[in-house]
C-alpha cells in the first residue's frame, strides 16, 4: 500500500510542478502580449487565458490537492518518518511552495481580470522560484542526511544566484535581438 500511495504522489508532484512552470510562462505571454498591437492583444489576451484557465483548474489544482492528500498519507502510513529530520526541513520547503502555489493563484485571478501590473520579465523571475523549491525538495530527499546542511545552503544560494544572473543574461541578449 505503501509503495502504491508513494508512486501516485510521486506523480502528482511531477504533474503539480508541470502546472506551475507552465502557468506562470503563460503569465509572461499574456503579459507580453498587452505589448502587441490592439488587433493582436484581441485574439492573444483572451487565447492565453483561455489557456491558463483550463491548465490550472484542469491539472494545476487537482494536482495539488491530491499531493497535499497523498502527502500526509505517506506519514500516517509511515509515521517514523517524522522522526527524521530532513524530513521537517522538506516539509517547511513544501509549506513554502503551497504559499506559491496560492501566491500563483493570486497572479491567475489578477490576470484573468487583466488586473495584474506584475512585468513579463518579473513573472520570468518569479517561474525560477518553482526552480528553486524542486531543486531543494530531491536533494533533501536523495541525499537525507548526507549534506551538510551550511554546505547545501550556501548551494542553494549559488544556485538561485546562478539562475537570477542567467535570466539576466538572457534579457540582455533577447533586448539585442529586438
Amino acid at each position: 500500500m505503501y509503495q502504491a500511495v508513494l508512486s501516485l504522489h510521486i506523480i502528482f508532484i511531477v504533474t503539480w510542478f508541470a502546472g506551475l512552470f507552465y502557468i506562470v510562462r503563460l503569465f509572461v505571454y499574456q503579459r507580453e502580449a498587452e505589448l502587441k498591437s490592439e488587433d493582436e492583444q484581441k485574439i492573444l489576451i483572451p487565447q492565453y487565458q483561455l489557456m491558463s484557465k483550463r491548465l490550472w483548474y484542469g491539472i494545476t489544482w487537482p494536482s495539488f490537492i491530491l499531493t497535499a492528500i497523498l502527502g500526509p498519507t505517506l506519514l500516517y502510513l509511515n509515521p517514523g518518518l517524522l522522526q527524521l529530520s530532513y524530513i521537517h526541513i522538506k516539509l517547511a520547503f513544501v509549506l513554502g511552495l503551497f504559499i506559491y502555489h496560492f501566491i500563483c493563484h493570486s497572479f491567475f485571478l489578477k490576470l484573468q481580470r487583466e488586473e495584474c501590473s506584475k512585468t513579463g520579465n518579473f513573472f520570468r523571475i518569479w517561474n525560477e522560484v518553482a526552480t528553486l523549491f524542486l531543486v531543494a525538495i530531491v536533494f533533501i530527499i536523495v541525499m537525507k542526511n548526507q549534506v551538510n546542511w551550511i554546505y547545501g545552503t550556501l548551494g542553494f544560494i549559488a544556485f538561485g544566484i546562478l539562475l537570477m544572473v542567467s535570466i539576466k543574461i538572457y534579457k540582455s541578449i533577447r533586448n539585442k535581438r529586438n
